[in-house]
């Protein structure tokens, strides 16, 4: 079997792609469960055991057990590509592919930020959390996975704890509300301003608090689930600030967008939430100064066509990752690189280590198999040997083969933890002829247990 990862993120495909890409939550768990087989809908190919889609504003990924390289990554590639709704050609030149220690070593990697949009942020640990989660609720998450998750959230964690990454990253809200500010003084631009937050999900309860402590003076949230909005006015107007919260249509958001300063916007919708339209009758509405709109939806909330409007800022997710690009890297990223080296080596080869147990103990069950089969033998052509002779013969023959078995099996479980390992254990069922039946027996038992 073969750890995967296919997918896409700011880094390989433009914004544009990535945004009609975006799978909303109940398309990933469709995938998921085509990708396993259990659906009624399932492309032949690989065998897939194991499934996890990690998506967020800036990246799809595909995480898998495939039983075959090249016809998993078809598989895999076809499904993302039916599930996202868009074409396979058109998806394929952007996508890439890693597996077994890279796929771990990449999976790390996002978990301490390093392959962040804004550099070493904190959030992506809670993605991830999510992602397992999912999973595990569509029951596609196995041994594998969860081990594979639960790890890089301890990694994730330790870059943190070990390293100073948290003073290169920051979350996306408040680098995007940097670019809003005129030298990136948050503070300065925001203290006594009316705001707006549509959404209260995780990134829009983050934006409501980071909005809440630079000192605007008034914070509206609006969103679907009315009181959802309400349960987290009510906690951000704990603190003396004035907070209140209203229902997403088409009057209110339109009335609140005419009194705010700063608009902060991410739902999961599949639609526009501000048309082009909206927010120029909004800016019309105002006798108030410019309108800064913060989108942070993927796909997008507010219509690109608002960049052109006149006394309106829009910064979104692309140009959130053209600014990105220009952003500093911490001298502490070099740090978190090798706890991602170490820590990603040290797993796979705990998991080369483990996988040749199987083949040992197959080889220990046959080995005592001959011997039994021997000695019962040797009782049948001397029945004269009495138990004190019975027991000395078995005995010595067992001490026998424990101690021809015991170097070669101790010094394989050694070099199956090095690159290449699992050679070794091909090596040793090619050459005492152990029948891969047998060593599946062994392996299965173990994996219902885990």
């Amino acid at each position: 079997m073969t750890l995967l990862v296919i997918g896409l993120s700011h880094r390989s495909a433009p914004v544009s792609l990535l945004e009609r890409a975006a799978l909303p939550e109940d398309a990933r768990g469709k995938l998921l469960r085509d990708a396993v087989g259990t659906a009624s809908a399932v492309v032949e190919g690989a065998a897939v055991a194991e499934a996890a889609v990690l998506s967020t504003c800036n990246r799809i990924e595909l995480y898998a057990e495939a039983d075959r390289f090249h016809s998993g990554v078809s598989q895999l590639s076809g499904l993302l590509a039916r599930h996202s709704g868009v074409p396979l050609e058109e998806l394929q030149p952007y996508l890439y592919v890693h597996y077994e220690e890279r796929a771990v070593t990449h999976l790390f990697g996002v978990a301490c930020g390093l392959d962040s949009m804004v550099v070493g942020e904190g959030q992506i640990l809670g993605q991830i959390k999510s992602a397992l989660a999912h999973a595990q609720d569509e029951q596609t998450a196995g041994r594998l996975l969860n081990e594979l998750f639960q790890q890089a959230l301890r990694v994730g964690k330790r870059a943190h704890s070990e390293t100073g990454i948290d003073r290169a990253g920051q979350s996306l809200v408040t680098f995007g509300l940097q670019q809003l500010a005129p030298g990136g003084d948050v503070p300065g631009r925001l203290r006594g301003a009316r705001a707006l937050v549509i959404g209260a999900g995780s990134m829009s309860s983050l934006a409501a608090t980071t909005l809440a402590r630079t000192g605007v003076a008034e914070l509206v949230i609006a969103n679907r689930t009315l009181e959802r909005a309400e349960r987290l006015a009510a906690a951000l107007g704990q603190d003396g600030l004035k907070a209140r919260a209203v229902p997403i249509n088409a009057i209110s958001v339109a009335a609140e967008l005419a009194l705010a300063d700063v608009v902060v916007s991410c739902t999961g919708a599949s639609g526009l939430v501000l048309t082009a339209e909206a927010v120029a009758h909004a800016r019309g509405e105002r006798d108030r100064g410019d309108l800064a709109i913060l989108d942070l939806a993927m796909p997008r909330d507010v219509d690109a066509a608002v960049h052109g409007l006149p006394g309106v800022t829009l910064v979104d997710i692309e140009s959130l990752a053209d600014a990105s690009a220009d952003a500093p890297m911490a001298a502490d990223v070099d740090a978190v690189r090798r706890i991602v080296a170490d820590e990603a080596a040290a797993l796979c080869a705990a998991r080369r280590a483990a996988h040749i147990t199987p083949t040992v103990v197959a080889l220990r069950a046959m080995a005592s198999d001959v011997v039994a089969a021997e000695l019962t033998r040797l009782h049948g052509r001397l029945p004269e040997l009495g138990d004190k002779e019975r027991g000395e013969i078995t005995r010595t023959v067992r001490r026998v083969v424990d101690k021809l078995l015991h170097a070669p099996t101790v010094r394989v479980k050694e070099l199956a933890g090095e690159p290449g390992g699992d050679q070794y254990a091909a090596a040793l069922r090619q050459l005492f002829d152990l029948d891969h039946r047998t060593v599946a027996a062994v392996r299965n038992p173990e994996q219902e247990r885990s």
